[in-house]
């Protein structure tokens, strides 16, 4: 019984650091660049075009880093953004020394334990899940 509880802390304090540090470090400006009155100037790694990589960007990292912070459809939610990780890692800076990368390997495998986690007992899931 403690064991749980500790996992569902544990999974509640995953959520919120790595979700709410993806959303306020790296969702909240390209949100604000993407519905902004400039013209969009960003990335294109697979070739999607420079509004639809940001668009995809800004998808992942604030909207699904906010589900994933409330723990709303969290294993849903972490698919998008590790996707994202993965274009980080082995497309932007594969070429990039390894410090370039860590951050989006420390992201990448936080996010894949949150899917194992799953939301937990602290989350808007569990809040429904309670609710039927």
């Amino acid at each position: 019984m403690l064991e749980e509880k500790f996992n569902d802390i544990s999974a509640l304090i995953l959520r919120i650091v790595f979700g709410g540090l993806m959303l306020v470090n790296h969702g909240w400006g390209k949100m604000m660049k993407f519905f902004g009155d400039e013209p969009i100037k960003f990335a294109d790694p697979i070739g999607l075009g420079e509004t639809t990589s940001l668009g995809l960007a800004v998808f992942a990292e604030a909207l699904c880093a906010f589900l994933i912070v409330i723990g709303l459809r969290t294993r849903l939610a972490v698919v998008p953004l590790v996707i994202t990780m993965l274009v980080a890692i082995f497309v932007i800076h594969i070429s990039d020394p390894f410090k370039k990368m860590e951050l989006g390997i420390i992201y990448l495998f936080a996010y894949v334990v949150i899917a194992l986690l799953n939301s937990g007992r602290y989350s808007v899931d569990a809040l429904i899940s309670k609710n039927k």
